[in-house]
C-alpha cells in the first residue's frame, strides 16, 4: 500500500557486522524512480523527456547520504525516538524516555526487574536520555524481592512507565498491610477469644467493618496494617456484639493486683489515697512532689511540671513524698516516636516495644504531608530502667529519627 505521496519501499533492520544496526531497502526499479526522483519525474521518465540540467541538480541531493539524513532526522518525528533492542527491534518512545522507559516498552516484568543498562554495549545509569538509533540493552534481576524503586517516578517520561510504578507500589504496600493486619487480628482472637470459629470470626468481623466505614473484612485488614485503623477499636466493637458466654470480660479494663500498682509513699500519713497527674504522668525514679487536692487524696506531680509552681503557691497543701524502695510495681507511660512514613513502620515499631517487655495500653497515629509519622504510645513497663532502653532501640529503627517520653497524658487533653 503506497503512502500518501505515492511512495513505496520495504524497510526493515537487521543486526549487521560489529553488532551495529543495518537498514535495508527492498525496491523494484520502478518504486526506486519514485521514492528517489518523485512521481512527476517518474511520469517524464516514462514519456523519455526528463530535462538533464534538472536531473543533475536534484542528484546533488544524493553526494551527502549521512547530512541528508540528519536533516531528515531534524525535520521528522522530532518528538519521537526509535531505538532498538538487541534483536534489532524498533521500540518507539516520546523524546526525553530513559532506559527504564525502554524496559517498561519491552514488558512490565521486565521494568519491575530492571537493575541496570546498556547502551551501545556500554553500561549507564537507569535515568540515562535515549537518542535514535542507540541499541539499548536492559538487566534485569531474578530475585523475588526485585521491584521498582520510587526515585525512578522522578525521571521516567512515559505514563505507561509511570502508572506500572505507582501500581506496583500500591500493590506491595497493601499486601504487606493485609499480612500485618492479618496477624494482628489472630493475635487479638487467639488472646481474648481462642474459642470462636473461623465462621464467627469472619461474621464479626464483617459487622465491625460496616461499622468503621470499611468496604469489606478485607478493607478493614489493610486498614488495620496501615495503622487507619487501631486493633483497640476493633477490640471494643468485638465486644459489644459478643454476648457474655461467649466470651468473658473481653476488653474490659484489667484490674491492678496490689503489687501491680504504683506505691508513693507519703511522708507521715499511712493509707492515704493518691494517684499520679496526668499533666506530668511521673514514673519512678522522677523527682516527685505531693498536693493534696480536695476529695481525690494526693495527687504526685513530678518536680519539673508547669502546674507545681501554681500549687505551691498554696504550700500548707503540699506534702513530701517519695517512691518506695525495691520492686515499685507497674507503671505507664506515654512515649512519641517521629519517623519517615514506609512501609511495616507500625509493625517495626510496635516490635521494639514488645520486645522490651513494654505493653502497648493506649495509642494514636498521623502522617502529615510531608510524610512525616508522629506515633504516641501508653507503654505499661514494670521496671524504670526499661525506658531508657525501649527510647534507645525505638531511635535505631530504620526510619526513626526521634524517640522521646512526653511530659504530659495526650488522652488527657
Amino acid at each position: 500500500m503506497p503512502k500518501i505521496n505515492l511512495f513505496q519501499s520495504l524497510h526493515t533492520t537487521v543486526i549487521g557486522p560489529d553488532g551495529k544496526p543495518l537498514e535495508i531497502q527492498i525496491r523494484t526499479e520502478e518504486m526506486h524512480r519514485r521514492a528517489e526522483w518523485g512521481i512527476a519525474a517518474h511520469w517524464r521518465y516514462k514519456e523519455g523527456e526528463i530535462d538533464p540540467a534538472t536531473a543533475m541538480e536534484i542528484g546533488t541531493l544524493d553526494e551527502d547520504p549521512e547530512e541528508f539524513l540528519a536533516n531528515l532526522k531534524l525535520d521528522l518525528y522530532q518528538d519521537e525516538v526509535f531505538v532498538l533492542t538487541p534483536q534489532g527491534d524498533v521500540k518507539e518512545l516520546p523524546r526525553g524516555s530513559t532506559t527504564v522507559d525502554f524496559a517498561y516498552s519491552v514488558h512490565t516484568e521486565v521494568g519491575h526487574r530492571c537493575v541496570g543498562a546498556k547502551v551501545n554495549g556500554r553500561l549507564v545509569p537507569l535515568a540515562t536520555r535515549l537518542e535514535s538509533g542507540d541499541i539499548v540493552e536492559i538487566i534485569t534481576s531474578k530475585s523475588p524481592d526485585a521491584g521498582p524503586s520510587r526515585d525512578w517516578l522522578n525521571f521516567v517520561r512515559t505514563g505507561k512507565a509511570k502508572t506500572k510504578i505507582k501500581q506496583w507500589f500500591q500493590k506491595e504496600r497493601r499486601d504487606q498491610a493485609l499480612a500485618e493486619g492479618k496477624e494482628m487480628l489472630q493475635n487479638l482472637f487467639r488472646r481474648e477469644a481462642p474459642e470462636l470459629s473461623s465462621s464467627e470470626r469472619e461474621e464479626h468481623l464483617a459487622t465491625i467493618a460496616a461499622e468503621l466505614g470499611q468496604r469489606d473484612v478485607e478493607g478493614l485488614v489493610v486498614a488495620l496494617g496501615e495503622g487507619n485503623v487501631s486493633i483497640d477499636s476493633v477490640g471494643a466493637r468485638l465486644h459489644r456484639i459478643l454476648t457474655p458466654d461467649t466470651v468473658d470480660d473481653l476488653f474490659r479494663p484489667r484490674r491492678r493486683r496490689p503489687s501491680d500498682v504504683v506505691q508513693v509513699v507519703v511522708e507521715g500519713q499511712d493509707d492515704m489515697l493518691v494517684h499520679l497527674a496526668k499533666c506530668c504522668t511521673p514514673v519512678p525514679g522522677d523527682p516527685i512532689v505531693g498536693y493534696v487536692t480536695v476529695g481525690r487524696g494526693v495527687s504526685v506531680h513530678r518536680a519539673d511540671c508547669t502546674n507545681v509552681a501554681t500549687l505551691a503557691e498554696r504550700r500548707e497543701r503540699t506534702v513530701e513524698v517519695t517512691w518506695p524502695g525495691g520492686n515499685v510495681g507497674a507503671f505507664v507511660v506515654w512515649i512519641q516516636v517521629e519517623a519517615l512514613d514506609r512501609t511495616r513502620l507500625l509493625k517495626d515499631v510496635t516490635t521494639v516495644v514488645s520486645d522490651t517487655g513494654g505493653n502497648i495500653t493506649a495509642s494514636s497515629t498521623t502522617v502529615g504531608e510531608d510524610r512525616v509519622a508522629v506515633l504516641k504510645y501508653e507503654v505499661e513497663l514494670s521496671d524504670p530502667g526499661q525506658l531508657p532502653r525501649l527510647l534507645s532501640d525505638l531511635r535505631g529503627v530504620d526510619g526513626v529519627f526521634s524517640a522521646f517520653r512526653l511530659a504530659n497524658d495526650p488522652s488527657a487533653d
